[in-house]
């Protein structure tokens, strides 16, 4: 169990706030921050990496990592960090940078070879692509088994394709080494396919919590409209089907009788418009 609660005055975008964070979420969870920038996500981060101080507590799996008397060094608290800007030792190869971490060549490998990365072992970071990197940099944060894993925007900087090559890698390490992960995004398809649970942050207080289709899930008005927008998900519910669409920053869902339904595929780009109060569903021709 992850118990969070902590207190921190800062400088938002609107002005001085006060942080205010109290949450406990089961261990091996996959957490996603949500919030519109200054919202507090960042800083949350750093704090419990132990980068920041704050008042409160923070007890990780009965340990305790901040109370009102003590706070557990940074290397202490068995972390990993993912950040934005990869944060590679240029003068490292790839190997080189996981075993700076730990002298641990047979978890380096595993690693590696998991992110399909072993090829690119002796490489410096200056000849790898931007998506190469930032599998680097998610393996150098695993090479210390984490409790906790932080990941902030870690795939911001990334075109479609690779940001969903590397979803599906993030998630197959969470599940694999059975860490807790806490990450920042402001992607509502990111969020759908990784995380169990949503916290969205405002002037550094929570005001949403939930799975992730009941936060992101934003049912549409009578308008007439038309968007194009990838399929996450299909749920049968009784005799029907729900398919759940990410357009832009939403996320919506459209219900689909079983016609409808079986062409359809998660990951499929598709277009979206309704006549009336009927929303339809249609997957887009290859270009």
């Amino acid at each position: 169990m992850i118990e969070i609660d902590v207190r921190k005055e800062l400088l938002g975008s609107q002005g001085k706030m006060n942080l205010s964070v109290n949450l406990s979420f089961e261990s091996k969870s996959f957490v996603a921050l949500s919030g519109q920038s200054g919202s507090g996500k960042t800083t949350l981060l750093r704090i419990l990496a132990g980068l920041e101080n704050a008042h409160g507590k923070i007890s990780v799996d009965d340990e305790i990592w901040l109370d009102g008397t003590r706070a557990l060094a940074p290397q202490q608290r068995g972390i990993g960090f993912v950040f934005q800007d990869y944060a590679l030792f240029p003068n490292m190869s790839v190997l080189e940078n996981l075993l700076f971490v730990r002298k641990d060549k047979a978890l380096a490998h595993q690693l590696l070879e998991l992110s399909e990365l072993l090829e690119l072992a002796n490489r410096k970071p200056a000849t790898l692509s931007g998506g190469q990197k930032q599998r680097v940099s998610l393996c150098r944060a695993m090479m210390n088994r984490p409790k906790l894993l932080l990941m902030d925007e870690p795939l911001s900087a990334l075109d479609p394709s690779m940001r969903n090559k590397l979803q599906h890698e993030i998630l197959t390490l969470h599940k694999n080494f059975g860490t807790t992960t806490i990450m920042v995004s402001h992607d509502p398809s990111e969020i759908y396919r990784l995380s169990d649970r949503v916290i969205v942050l405002s002037q550094g207080q929570v005001i949403q919590d939930g799975d992730a289709k009941s936060v992101l899930l934003r049912t549409q008005g009578s308008q007439k409209f038309s968007f194009e927008g990838e399929l996450l998900d299909i749920v049968k519910v009784d005799v029907i089907y729900v398919a759940i669409v990410a357009i832009g920053q939403q996320i919506v869902e459209i219900v689909l009788d079983g016609s409808e339904a079986k062409d359809l595929h998660v990951g499929d780009i598709v277009s979206l418009g309704t006549k009336a109060f009927a929303p339809m569903i249609q997957k887009m021709k290859e270009k």
